[in-house]
């Protein structure tokens, strides 16, 4: 996993985003309309970018909405993204558009999470599927990774438990690679860290099924019955807040015939 260059400046931070991204100085001013010179300057602390700027590159970096705060503010200037709670009522709009969706997915499963897998919506597939795991990891606030990969979570119930969990590992340091985050790096430490249970075959070699598969499957028990998902995640287009630019919808797409058939069987 990649470490972000820090320092007392603008300068710096800018450096260690852009050498992240493995981007040289000529390619990033290229894309923001600038000089090498001047991105240069701005590197080293010669030249103080302006307001629009800091945005601009930013944005050529693909800079997370929360740490372009940290840049401006770096640089003297006032955040210009805001960082609305889900409950206010500004966000009255953005709730029930989510609560919508959700509930339109049923009966097939799907959830909201924020940018360290806090669960902030679910539907009733989602609930379905945690029948049987101890309250005290349904106790708020709800991670999903945790509940997952937790030896008493939904772990052994997944029959290929060593294929999903590589998945979820990677894609944690894929997020953590993009955007650095304290909160983020001690729960991947946490949960890479959880025994993996011995419930079988763990590639599931013994367990043939019939349907070809388009995408890594998340093949998991519920009452007796195997049911297999093929997951999609989905952002908000260019936000303007930081709580709405970290939200990810995540959609299980039945995967074969039978799961359909189950779960619309099951459906309240």
């Amino acid at each position: 996993m990649t470490t972000v260059a820090t320092g007392t400046g603008v300068g710096p931070l800018l450096r260690g985003w852009r050498e992240q991204r493995k981007v040289s100085q000529l390619d990033l001013a290229l894309r923001a309309d600038s000089s090498a010179r001047h991105i240069s300057f701005i590197e080293t602390g010669r030249s103080r970018p302006s307001e629009e700027m800091i945005l601009r590159l930013a944005e050529h970096l693909d800079i997370p909405v929360r740490e372009r705060n940290s840049l401006l503010l770096a640089a003297g200037y006032a955040p210009q993204y805001a960082q609305t709670a889900l409950d206010d009522p500004s966000m009255a709009a953005l709730r029930e558009g989510i609560e919508r969706l959700l509930t339109g997915y049923e009966p097939y499963p799907a959830l909201v999470v924020d940018g360290t897998y806090t669960v902030v919506a679910a539907n009733r597939g989602i609930a379905m599927l945690l029948d049987g795991v101890p309250e005290h990891l349904l106790a708020p606030p709800l991670n999903a990774m945790r509940l997952t990969l937790h030896p008493q979570g939904l772990a052994p119930k997944i029959r290929n438990l060593r294929e999903w969990r590589g998945h979820l590992l990677h894609q944690m340091e894929r997020q953590i690679a993009l955007a650095r985050s304290g909160p983020l790096r001690e729960l991947y430490e946490e949960v890479a860290g959880y025994p993996v249970p011995d419930s079988g075959d763990p590639d599931d070699r013994e367990d043939p099924h019939p349907y070809p598969y388009f995408a890594l499957p998340l093949r998991i028990e519920h009452e007796g019955h195997v049911l297999s998902f093929i997951s999609s995640i989905s952002t908000f287009n260019t936000p303007m807040d930081v709580t709405v630019a970290e939200l990810a919808i995540e959609t299980f797409l039945p995967a074969d015939p039978t799961t359909v058939k189950y779960l619309q069987s099951h459906a309240p």
